[in-house]
């Protein structure tokens, strides 16, 4: 499944091209309805040609703008991916289809931007993790969110692996071990794996995986220093303790993912750990939401659309809070600050939501999609503001 990761919302946030086109559908997976998936899809397209045909500026790039589009219901490979949503965006030096695991609204916008609100629950609420696998024979560092995963490039401080650094020259007098020739746990350099007791291990052996764990944290310390997101240690549970005793990121999980992980894929690895991080990656926006209650009626907080647009486009948010599948359609003008309301959407409007919400990602806020907005007073919008 073809997912838009943080990199790629974000330089879609950036595109500022007229016209920009923007199409979201929900996709059926099942039964007849299945059948009925290009059909909407030629429907909306067709709805997005008349918008073309209204504006006279645009009518010289229509042919242009739908060629890519229009083969898109007869593209067999497109209905194969299983999802629960498209998203696609087309300007005329841009073309992306994304297959998304979680259903849209049908909606398709044209506008001087690329309309990206319903991707932001994958930034906003995506849950940033890493799950740092450790064994015998390699290190891995996996970045994930709640519906991705992917390694991580490690810095070249971090050792490639504990046979590399572990060179004994008599480990049965050194380490209590035994060597297996099952395939099972043949590493990938090819040699037998040792398998640790765990107990009778000379003082020395223990000391040698130490200074190698502590070489790996040293090794990680530069990639993470600016990280916040939670880190999930995967391995035997003998190597695992001893690497807690080296680690100094403040953001490691007291859970574990107990085994050798070297027979897991990354896509394993996520099944298996997101199930111990997903408690911590809603505190986030319990957090913000406990800030919020504290700061409302001060000028830290507010629930008010005309205050929260322009805090967003001043990088003034900390954390903003938007109903999901709501709009609230206007204009704001950013030189002059100048901002009209309306309460259906007026040609030339902006849903001023989507706005907000991705000028406080490019500012480095954090966006959170709540499902009922009760928790900030029935409003469409709330904001904690930086200062």
């Amino acid at each position: 499944m073809q997912i838009p990761s943080r990199f790629e919302v974000k330089t879609l946030m950036e595109e500022h091209y007229d016209p920009c086109i923007s199409l979201f559908m929900p996709v059926e997976q099942v039964g007849p309805e299945t059948q009925q998936n290009p059909v909407r899809l030629r429907n909306q397209l067709r709805e997005i040609e008349k918008q073309l045909e209204q504006h006279a500026q645009f009518a010289s790039m229509k042919s242009e703008l739908l060629k890519p589009l229009l083969k898109l219901p007869d593209n067999h490979e497109l209905w194969l991916e299983p999802c629960q949503g498209l998203a696609i965006f087309r300007s005329l030096d841009q073309f992306h289809c994304y297959h998304l695991p979680e259903r849209v609204k049908e909606q398709q916008v044209i506008s001087s931007h690329f309309y990206l609100k319903p991707l932001l629950s994958f930034l906003a609420n995506d849950g940033r993790f890493y799950v740092l696998a450790l064994s015998q024979n390699e290190i891995r560092l996996l970045e994930g969110t709640r519906y991705t995963v992917q390694d991580v490039l490690l810095p070249e401080q971090v050792p490639e692996s504990l046979a590399a650094t572990l060179q004994y020259e008599q480990p049965e007098k050194e380490l209590q071990y035994h060597s297996t020739g099952s395939g099972a746990l043949v590493g990938k350099s090819g040699r037998h794996t040792l398998v640790f007791h765990g107990k009778g291990e000379s003082d020395e052996a223990k000391e040698q995986l130490t200074r190698y764990f502590q070489q790996i944290n040293h090794g990680l310390r530069e990639l993470l220093h600016d990280e916040t997101v939670p880190m999930v240690l995967a391995g035997v549970e003998y190597l695992t303790a001893l690497y807690r005793k080296a680690n100094t990121y403040p953001h490691l999980l007291e859970n574990s993912l107990a085994g050798n992980p070297d027979e897991l894929s990354p896509q394993e690895l996520h099944q298996k750990t997101l199930p111990l991080v997903e408690p911590v990656l809603e505190q986030g926006q319990r957090q913000a939401l406990a800030q919020y209650q504290e700061n409302v009626g001060t000028e830290m907080a507010s629930n008010n659309i005309t205050l929260v647009v322009p805090a967003a486009h001043e990088g003034r948010i900390a954390s903003l809070f938007i109903a999901r599948d709501h709009e609230q359609w206007g204009r704001f003008n950013p030189l002059t600050e100048a901002m009209e309301v309306h309460e259906t959407a007026m040609p030339g409007d902006d849903d001023l939501l989507e706005r907000a919400a991705t000028q406080c990602v490019l500012h480095g806020g954090a966006v959170y999609i709540l499902n009922q907005p009760d928790a900030i007073g029935g409003q469409l919008a709330a904001a904690v503001f930086r200062y």
